[in-house]
C-alpha cells in the first residue's frame, strides 16, 4: 500500500483533521517558508497527534545540533533535509532520514545514489527555492533512471494527478501539501478526496 504524507501542518485544526483521516505521516517544517512553524508550536501540535501517524520535521540547511535539539523536543520519528546538505551530513542524525532531490532533469537522479538514507524525496526544481513550489515534474523521468531505492515523490500533487503518479512513479509515499488547501489552509474535503484516490488508484494499478 503506497502511503500518505500531508506536509506543512500549522494549526490545531489541521492536526484534528489528519487524526480523523489518519495519513501515515505529517509534516511540520521548520524551515523558511509560509508554512513555517516554531518548536515550540509544533510540540504543542503534535502532543494531540494520534500515535499511529509519524511526524516528519522538514529542515533546510539547519546547523546539526539544531536539528538534533528539535528532533528531541518534538520527538520526530523521521527528518526530511530539503537543502544542500551532503551525504556525510545525512548521516550524524541518529534518526531516519528523507533527503530531497529537486528534479530538474535525469541528471538530477543520478545524485539518489549518493545518500545513505532511509528514502528520496522527489520535488520539482525551481532556481532559488528548496522546494514547496507546488508543481509537477517529468514523472517518467523516474522511469528512466531506474529504481534504485524508497521513493517519497511530492511536487505538485492533488487529487486529480495522484493516480496517474504512483502508476507512473511507483513510490513508497506521496507527499501532498498545497494540494490539500484552499487558500494557504488544509481542507476538509481536499483530504479526503486525495486519499480515497490514492487508495483507489493502488487498487486500480495493484
Amino acid at each position: 500500500m503506497v502511503k500518505i504524507k500531508i506536509c506543512g501542518l500549522t494549526r490545531m485544526e489541521d492536526i484534528h483533521l489528519v487524526n480523523r483521516y489518519r495519513p501515515d505521516y505529517v509534516g511540520f517544517v521548520f524551515a523558511d517558508s509560509k508554512r513555517k512553524v516554531t518548536p515550540n508550536i509544533a510540540k504543542e501540535m503534535i502532543g494531540l497527534l494520534s500515535p499511529s501517524i509519524k511526524k516528519v520535521g522538514v529542515f533546510v540547511n539547519e546547523h546539526i545540533e539544531r536539528v538534533k535539539e528539535i528532533i528531541d523536543m518534538c520527538q520526530l520519528d523521521i527528518v526530511q533535509l530539503h537543502g544542500d546538505e551532503t551525504p556525510y551530513y545525512c548521516t550524524l542524525m541518529g534518526q531516519p532520514v528523507w533527503k530531497a532531490i529537486r528534479v530538474q532533469n535525469l541528471k538530477s537522479l543520478e545524485m539518489m545514489k549518493e545518500y545513505p538514507v532511509e528514502a528520496i524525496l522527489l520535488d520539482t526544481y525551481s532556481k532559488g527555492q528548496y522546494g514547496g513550489v507546488g508543481k509537477t515534474f517529468d514523472w517518467n523521468l523516474v522511469k528512466q533512471a531506474g529504481k534504485k531505492q524508497k521513493l517519497v515523490l511530492a511536487g505538485g500533487l492533488n487529487a486529480q494527478n495522484v493516480a496517474t503518479a504512483i502508476q507512473t512513479v511507483q513510490p513508497y509515499c506521496v507527499d501532498v501539501s498545497s494540494g490539500v488547501e484552499t487558500d494557504g489552509i488544509k481542507d476538509k474535503e481536499k483530504i479526503e478526496e486525495f486519499m480515497h484516490r490514492v487508495r483507489l488508484g493502488v487498487k486500480m494499478y495493484a
